[in-house]
């Protein structure tokens, strides 16, 4: 009996593990980067991980690393737009990543990346818990101790109280319609959040709030949309996934389905935009998925394979 596989997601905030066949990772890390390899393999380590490197030397480091100094009998490399679609039972869509330190817009037909319609955002989360300390300081109700905004503190204002707009500008000029939260440290004080609420996850839609020229997260899928021949265009207009943990925000899948019916208003099509309560970690739950399936296996690279066409032959085998 085949033993299971370990499932890797790396991410860059969090690092989850765990084996395929299970709903939800065993293991949460924080991702970090060492100088070199310390630890030794544990002797009962099951082989394989479904993971999502971010640039091709990481492919073939991992490879090096997973086969040679932990002695993995096999290796599949996935894209985790792909891995997303999956978490979602789908192998053609637009997968919308909004992670922690950068956002992507994939597009996916038959389990194949279209790399042509590949887009790429450089803000995400960590840009926007710094924009949040900015506003907090800026704001006459904001914390008259600045250290009070510690990492962990404006993390848990992100997550607990801020929410997308529909109506980004009318919500600015309109003060009645802001709820104001309220929210104590560990030390005692406390921090007032008004429009701070909903201005945080505004530059995921208007990175120039930043200071950054590049379209926001709904043009660069609309963009990415536009790439696809017609028929494909239309299949994967209503399997539009959303994934990672900065597209966890209330008002998150409504807006963004707004503005790209917006962008498409004029094509005679309807876009969807579909949401799992869990998409936080669809990528890994997609891995999972797919690492346990038996018509899956022969996308595997072998350690034979490794051995015979070495670390560089990761780019053959996962195109």
């Amino acid at each position: 009996m085949l033993k299971p596989a370990v499932v890797i997601d790396s991410g860059s905030r969090f690092t989850r593990g765990g084996f395929a066949g299970q709903e939800q990772p065993q293991c949460v890390l924080r991702t970090v980067l060492v100088p070199s390899w310390h630890h030794r393999p544990a002797p009962e380590s099951p082989g394989g991980w479904a993971a999502a490197p971010r640039s091709y030397p990481l492919k073939e480091k991992a490879a090096e690393v997973l086969f040679e100094g932990l002695g993995v009998p096999a290796l599949h490399v996935a894209n985790s737009g792909f891995l997303s679609l999956c978490a979602h039972g789908r192998v053609t869509g637009l997968a919308v990543e909004a992670g922690a330190a950068v956002c992507h817009v994939t597009p996916v037909c038959q389990g194949r990346t279209l790399r042509k319609g590949a887009r790429r955002l450089g803000v995400a989360g960590d840009h926007l818990s710094r924009y949040l300390h900015r506003l907090l300081r800026e704001s006459p109700a904001g914390p008259r101790a600045p250290q009070a905004l510690t990492e962990r503190v404006l993390t848990q204002l992100k997550e607990r109280y801020c929410y997308v707009s529909l109506d980004y500008e009318g919500d600015l000029r309109d003060e009645g319609s802001r709820q104001p939260a309220g929210f104590q440290t560990p030390d005692g004080r406390w921090i007032t959040l008004g429009e701070e609420r909903f201005c945080c996850p505004e530059p995921l839609f208007r990175p120039q709030l930043l200071q950054h020229s590049c379209p926001g997260l709904q043009q660069l899928a609309g963009q990415s949309l536009r790439a696809l021949p017609e028929p494909l265009r239309r299949h994967v207009l209503g399997n539009i996934v959303l994934a990672g943990g900065s597209s966890m925000f209330p008002g998150f899948p409504e807006r963004m389905c707004l503005e790209l019916n917006s962008l498409f208003q004029g094509d005679g099509v309807h876009v969807e935009v579909l949401a799992n309560p869990k998409r936080g970690t669809a990528a890994w739950a997609g891995g999972s998925m797919a690492a346990s399936l038996t018509s899956f296996r022969h996308s595997w690279m072998t350690k034979d394979e490794y051995q015979e066409h070495g670390a560089q032959y990761v780019h053959t085998k996962f195109q």
